[in-house]
């Protein structure tokens, strides 16, 4: 067995014991568990051709639909519909669902403004957005911003990724302050915004850089202080209640 065998199963099996893999999808899957009913309506927005299987909530919904530039959306096995659009122009009517649901997404819009106003618009009211994007303040965004796109594609064909699903980065919606800016701006309110640090998933091809990544890890989870800079953001928007007529329960008391 190599010494970098050797080390990333000590690590794999003592430290990150708890963390399989795609353990960030999986948390948010569980998130995201928890908001559904079997009446919910969600919208999958960037659901792509279905390659991350913790997406997949066909059977704890009535309705999964998807949008995403991607033509392979149409065949997505995890939607009961697929339907090819963007983001700044969701192809359904509005307030058609109760949860709109967004996985690393966000890091890859050039308006998100713009998007998350037409999320809201689909959204019935009282309805939630909840998104998993990376925090723009950790190394691999950080290190993702100032790379060229070419390398991203490397780098995740390294990592068992087709370079087709490998998207270019932008960082206007990753932290926390983009998006406290975001909601008051769509008139959306924050309701939650978790920042989580795990096994350092980018860092275990190499040991050295394993071993670095675990340190960080003990690190920015050592205190909430440095929660700013641990790597997974998720976070849940909510549409404003409103009457059948459009204006809020308590608006409608104003003389």
């Amino acid at each position: 067995m190599s010494t970098h065998e050797k080390i990333a199963n000590w690590l794999d099996n003592g430290r990150y014991a708890d963390f399989p893999n795609s353990w960030d999808d999986k948390m948010f899957r569980t998130f995201i568990l928890d908001r559904l009913t079997p009446e919910t309506h969600l919208l999958d927005l960037g659901a792509g051709a279905g390659i991350v299987v913790e997406m997949n909530f066909r059977d704890h919904a009535a309705r999964v639909c998807g949008v995403d530039p991607d033509p392979r959306v149409v065949d997505n096995p995890y939607l009961h519909e697929g339907r090819e659009g963007f983001g700044e122009s969701i192809p359904y009517e509005d307030e058609s669902f109760e949860v709109v649901i967004s996985d690393n997404v966000f890091e890859h819009l050039d308006n998100p403004a713009e998007v998350i106003t037409e999320i809201r618009r689909v959204l019935k009211p009282g309805g939630r957005l909840v998104a998993k994007t990376p925090n723009f303040w950790h190394y691999v965004a950080l290190g993702a911003s100032i790379t060229p796109h070419s390398f991203h594609r490397w780098f995740n064909a390294g990592r068992g990724r087709d370079a087709e699903d490998t998207f270019p980065t932008r960082y206007r919606a990753n932290t926390r302050r983009d998006l406290t800016k975001l909601a008051k701006d769509t008139n959306m309110s924050l309701v939650s915004c978790e920042m989580i640090e795990g096994r350092p998933e980018y860092l275990r091809r190499w040991w050295p850089a394993y071993l670095l990544g675990a340190a960080y890890e003990r690190i920015v989870n050592s205190t909430k202080l440095l929660e700013p800079f641990r790597c997974v953001l998720i976070a849940e928007f909510q549409k404003p209640a409103q009457s059948k007529t459009g204006t809020s329960p308590a608006e409608s008391l104003l003389p």
